[in-house]
């Protein structure tokens, strides 16, 4: 788990989108954050069919996907509107 960046608790389906986003707290500020439904089962190695089950999978791999979130951070990988894409 990296002490420097945290997910807060507010992952959210975007359906149309195909992704979750989700904040993430970065040297006091919140940084918006997505990762898309692909990445997550190639993550998992599931098909993700439903929203429960995208955001069950987005549970299993939490700190893994702060770590890439962390990474890009680092990197500052930042897209043009501010946020993290993974």
């Amino acid at each position: 788990m990296n002490q420097d960046i945290v997910i807060a608790d507010d992952q959210c389906w975007q359906a149309a989108e195909q992704r979750v986003t989700f904040t993430a707290h970065w040297q006091g500020r919140l940084v918006s954050c997505y990762v898309t439904k692909h990445r997550l089962e190639h993550m998992t190695g599931l098909p993700l069919n439903d929203e429960a089950g995208i955001l069950l999978a987005f549970e299993s791999v939490r700190f893994d996907i702060e770590e890439l979130v962390s990474l890009k951070i680092e990197e500052e990988e930042f897209a043009p509107d501010g946020g993290v894409y993974l």
